[in-house]
């Protein structure tokens, strides 16, 4: 008797083209899997409450993948079909600054050498804690604040001196991977291979049910957080006929 027990894994490899960085991306810390054959039936009647014969007509596979593990990689090859780039896009949330006591007053945040956007300030203590400061183009009054976007400099009027402030910023890194996303034309699909497997010794015998589905493309890519927990990734994607007329191959033990 051959069982099933967890999640098994999942590969994907894109198929519509190859070269250099294109290769099978794993779902790393896979959650579940399903995979969904679907047809539609047509129905002959007669005179009787029965049919007398029911044929299939179109039929779809659909497959649906939950995973933890955050891989550029898989969503530029498999979902977006562009290939990521080195470096990434990244915040400072609340980075502790204070206002110079003196002039100029200004604020140089710890990546300004990589700056990208500003993402506001904030006081951190005092009567104003938490309060929301404003930025505009020149400040003069307590509360406001300029920023130059090509050097990271932050200035703050002469009110907010010894200020303590936390600050937040988008900033570039040389580690990593950044996937630009661009405005593709419509049909634009990429295609991949999906491989799944899921084993299990049962009686001391061991089992394995491997799935490969030959011509797939992604449908939905989902993001979701919560407080208190991981963020578990939703990719659901769609099979058809490869060019030869093959769906897959599924194979068992038994």
């Amino acid at each position: 008797m051959q069982l099933a027990f967890g999640a098994g894994a999942l590969w994907g490899n894109r198929t519509d083209l190859t070269g250099s960085g294109i290769g099978p991306d794993q779902f790393g810390i896979l959650q579940d899997v399903q995979i969904d054959w679907d047809w539609q039936t047509k129905e002959l009647w007669g005179q009787f409450q029965f049919p007398v014969d029911i044929a299939r007509g179109q039929g779809k596979i659909a497959g649906k993948a939950k995973f933890a593990r955050i891989f550029g990689a898989l969503y530029g090859d498999l979902f977006f079909g562009q290939t990521p780039a080195t470096g990434q896009l990244t915040v400072s949330e609340n980075e502790a600054a204070t206002v110079p006591a003196t002039t100029p007053y200004t604020v140089t945040v710890a990546n300004a050498a990589s700056f990208v956007d500003d993402l506001g300030v904030y006081y951190a203590s005092g009567a104003n804690a938490g309060n929301r400061f404003t930025r505009v183009t020149t400040p003069s009054a307590a509360g406001q604040y300029s920023v130059n976007l090509a050097t990271g400099i932050y200035t703050f009027a002469a009110a907010d001196a010894g200020a303590a402030l936390l600050v937040s910023y988008a900033y570039t890194m040389t580690t990593g991977k950044k996937l630009v996303i661009t405005n593709q034309l419509i049909g634009t699909t990429p295609v991949f291979k999906a491989t799944f497997y899921t084993t299990k010794t049962t009686g001391g015998a061991p089992g394995g049910l491997t799935l490969t589905l030959n011509a797939c493309t992604a449908t939905k890519l989902s993001l979701p957080t919560k407080i208190g927990d991981y963020e578990i990734q939703e990719f659901d994607f769609s099979a058809f006929a490869d060019s030869t007329g093959t769906i897959g191959t599924l194979s068992s033990n038994e």
